[in-house]
């Protein structure tokens, strides 16, 4: 499966954004998604995701509460809507997809098989 992040921008804190994450090859529902960010000189950082079967979610710390992991079948295409963005959410983020295993969805990077560049998200004070 091809990935292909896209959606980012600059925003005002407690603005909001939504990303896409468009795949290609194979249905998006065959496999476990996954929301990083990574700011340069900082490991890739768990952002938010969902399980192939779409019924578990899972969010950072960070964001619970403020961004939303979904996904359109349909479209090949899952999303994370971000809200009452902060300053401190600027990264670049990338949607990973790991092939599905019944132990359920791993939250490391380094479990993910397949990932797209990036997209740019900047959040001004």
């Amino acid at each position: 499966v091809q990935l292909q992040a896209s959606g980012g921008g600059l925003v005002q804190a407690g603005g909001s954004l939504r990303l896409s994450c468009l795949a290609s090859g194979r249905s998006i529902s065959e496999y476990g998604i996954g929301w990083f960010r990574q700011v340069p000189g900082k490991e890739r950082d768990f952002v938010a995701g969902m399980s192939w079967t779409g019924g578990s979610r899972f969010y950072g710390d960070s964001v619970r509460g403020r961004f939303t992991i979904s996904r359109d079948s349909a479209k090949n295409t899952a999303y994370l809507q971000m809200n009452s963005l902060k300053p401190e959410d600027t990264a670049n983020y990338f949607c990973e997809a790991q092939i599905r295993s019944e132990a359920g969805l791993r939250l490391d990077s380094l479990d993910y098989q397949f990932w797209g560049r990036g997209t740019l998200v900047t959040v001004s004070s």
